[in-house]
């Protein structure tokens, strides 16, 4: 499920429990607006997972938090625990290998 984030709350609710890929974004960002369609294609593909898109703009010290340095910032948790990270575009191949890190 792909989910846009709207507050604090609702991003400790959705990353603490099973898999969730947050992908740290901004609107101005080119390849975060690539990344977009790939990241739908994943959410749609994999229903076992949630992807979770949180606005550096709008939500900076959540991006501070987790040292979001450039976007697009991809956080990969599994059950609240940070599994890894990874910046930059990434083909929809290269985002289910990212997840299965946490499988």
């Amino acid at each position: 499920m792909l989910i846009h984030l709207e507050n604090k709350e609702q991003f400790k609710e959705v990353v603490s429990k099973g898999v969730t890929l947050v992908d740290f974004f901004a609107t101005w960002c080119g390849p975060c607006r690539m990344l977009t369609p790939e990241l739908e294609k994943l959410a749609e593909k994999d229903q076992t997972i949630n992807v979770l898109k949180v606005d550096v703009d709008e939500f900076q010290e959540l991006a501070a938090q987790f040292n979001v340095r450039a976007v697009p910032t991809l956080v990969l948790f599994k059950d609240g625990q940070v599994v890894t990270t990874g910046s930059g575009f990434r083909p929809l191949a290269s985002l289910e290998q990212f997840v299965s890190q946490a499988k």
